[in-house]
Order: C-alpha cells, then sequence, then structure tokens
C-alpha cells in the first residue's frame, strides 16, 4: 500500500468535487490500486497557501473549516512544506498568457512534483517548454481535463494510437452556445436564450469566453497543440462568435432541418496547421449533428490509420472534470 500525497491550487467548484472524488473513491483505490492519498497543501486567492505534510481532513476542508496547516508565504515554500508527489493546478484560465497556471506548474516540475493541471491556457501557451521540463525531471505533465472535461481525448491519442498522425478535426467544444442556439430554435431571443443559459447555471454572469468564441478557441488550440504538433498562437485562430446571430437565421435554418452550432476546425496544410472557429449550419447526416445541446463532440478526419474517430460526451461539469484529475492521477501513480 503506498500513500501519495497531493497539492491543490485552486479550491473553487473543480478543486472541491476533486477532493469528494478522492473520497468517495477512496476504498477503489486501495483495493485495486493500493493507493491511499493525502491532501497536503491547499491554496487559492482566499485562502493563501495553507500546507500539512501529515495531510488535512478532507471533509474539514470541504466543510469550509481551513484553520489547520502552516500558512506559506509562496508556491516554492508551500510545495517544500507540503511535499507532494503531485500538483493539481486548477487556477483560472487565461487565454492570452496562460498566466500564472505556467509558473505554477513549472515550479512543481522544477522541485520534482508530477503536474497535472486542468488550466488550457497553460496547454496552449506553455506545453512545448512543460513537456519537455517534466521529461527532463522524470515527472509527469497531464491535462486530460482540460477539453471535454474527463473524456479521454489526449490519453486516446497518447496510449492506444500510436503511429497515427491527425490531419483534420472539426468539434462542437462549447456546450454554452448550443444551449443558447437551441433555445433560440424554440423562438427564443438571443437575449432571453442567454439568460435561459444563466439561470440554468450553464452559462457565466459574463458569457464573453462563451458566445465570443473565445473557450471553443483556446480548446481548438490545445488540441491542435497537443495532437497536431501546431506552431500557432491564439491570435491566428480566426473567430467568430454567436453574439450575432438573429433568431431568423437559426430558426430558417431549422425549418430546413439544419442546425446552426458553434464549430471549431484544425487542418493540416503541408507543413502548418490553420485553425478556426464559427458558426456553421449542421446537416442531419452530419457526424456533428448527434447528441442534445449539452453534448460536446469532436470528429477527427483523415488519420492516416483509421480515416474517421468520432468522440462525443454528454453534460459537463466540475463533477466530469474532476474525474479527468483523478484518470491523470493514476496515470502517475500506475507509472
Amino acid at each position: 500500500m503506498r500513500t501519495l500525497s497531493l497539492s491543490l491550487l485552486g479550491f473553487g467548484n473543480v478543486g472541491r468535487a476533486f477532493a469528494r472524488l478522492l473520497l468517495d473513491k477512496s476504498a477503489e483505490l486501495r483495493e485495486r490500486y493500493a493507493i491511499e492519498t493525502k491532501i497536503t497543501g491547499v491554496a487559492s486567492r482566499r485562502l493563501g497557501w495553507l500546507a500539512d505534510a501529515d495531510g488535512f481532513d478532507v471533509e474539514k476542508l470541504l466543510a469550509g473549516n481551513f484553520s489547520a496547516g502552516t500558512r506559506c508565504g509562496f508556491i516554492r515554500e508551500w510545495l517544500t512544506r507540503s511535499r507532494p508527489d503531485a500538483m493539481f493546478e486548477l487556477s483560472s484560465v487565461d487565454a492570452l498568457t496562460g498566466q500564472p497556471a505556467i509558473n505554477h506548474l513549472r515550479a512543481a516540475l522544477e522541485q520534482g512534483v508530477h503536474a497535472i493541471t486542468a488550466n488550457k491556457g497553460a496547454v496552449v501557451h506553455g506545453y512545448s517548454a512543460l513537456r519537455d521540463l517534466a521529461a527532463a525531471k522524470g515527472k509527469r505533465f497531464l491535462f486530460e481535463a482540460c477539453v471535454m472535461g474527463g473524456t479521454p481525448v489526449f490519453s486516446l491519442f497518447r496510449e492506444t494510437l500510436p503511429a497515427s498522425q491527425l490531419l483534420r478535426l472539426r468539434g462542437i467544444l462549447n456546450s454554452t452556445t448550443s444551449r443558447i442556439l437551441a433555445e433560440m430554435e424554440s423562438g427564443a431571443t438571443f437575449d432571453a436564450a442567454l439568460k435561459i443559459a444563466q439561470d440554468a447555471g450553464i452559462a457565466e454572469s459574463d458569457p464573453s469566453a462563451d458566445i465570443d468564441g473565445w473557450d471553443a478557441a483556446i480548446k481548438v488550440h490545445a488540441l491542435a497543440t497537443v495532437l497536431m504538433d501546431a506552431q500557432i498562437s491564439i491570435n491566428d485562430i480566426a473567430r467568430e462568435g454567436i453574439r450575432g446571430i438573429s433568431g431568423e437565421r437559426v430558426r430558417a435554418a431549422a425549418a430546413a432541418g439544419k442546425r446552426i452550432r458553434l464549430v471549431a476546425h484544425a487542418e493540416r496544410r503541408d507543413a502548418r496547421v490553420v485553425a478556426s472557429v464559427g458558426p456553421e449550419e449542421i446537416s442531419p447526416g452530419d457526424p456533428l449533428a448527434t447528441g442534445s445541446p449539452s453534448s460536446s463532440i469532436i470528429h477527427f478526419e483523415l488519420l492516416d490509420t483509421l480515416h474517421d474517430l468520432i468522440i462525443a460526451s454528454g453534460r459537463q461539469g466540475p463533477d466530469t472534470t474532476a474525474y479527468g484529475l483523478l484518470a491523470d492521477f493514476l496515470t502517475v501513480a500506475r507509472s
């Protein structure tokens, strides 16, 4: 039986869901993998840097009791005091720089700690450097939770599709816009549809990242960077959101048997990769037409070995993202 120490940088919805999942899966981890876990570090903008090498009481953390532990001044002291085997970087996404997540992950790897993240910005802006640093340190840099929550996308290619080149992908990567467009099909105005999505907890109070296409753009950038070795910046991605789409256009497409959805593309053209995000009409026979408005789906096209591969996931949220973190943790633990 091994006991592995974990530190969580970020203790919002995803961090709490992951802590709860560790509790719920504790017996299974012991029985199937001979692993026990303890959380030795917790940090957030509100909490500061808290460390306890003996392990926090997770139930108390989930109840909002953060009285235990030693308060640290900065991340490197926090890592030294919490002595984790793996750090989970769960801070807010910065689409334009990937910071401070990149610096957090670099600090962990430099101190010999496996680095796992749900932060898309860190993958978009720091993937190559963090991958190479992890390799140099003999540690893992993993990020399954960054796109489609816990749905295996990156690990699928890494573990089960060797010697297979991805030439093109297209997908619906943002379910918030799909829900808004589905409400507009039923007669709602854009503003009314957005309000419905916000009231349901699907759209944020500031929905700009979703409706202006930033969330989909950063996700397709992460996919292209990791799976296609794309050397592009976020500003290279042609981006159009759904803010300007009229209800008349959405309902005209529906009357013709089609649906308008926000679709992301990445395609290899000679020695470069071209990516874009924008609204498209989806015909019934299109692979992207399957699934509900809460689904995400990717059609990997022209794989030089399999030709077509489709991955879809249902409703996503903190629990599915937490599972992606757990899957990466078990990859680390078993290696």
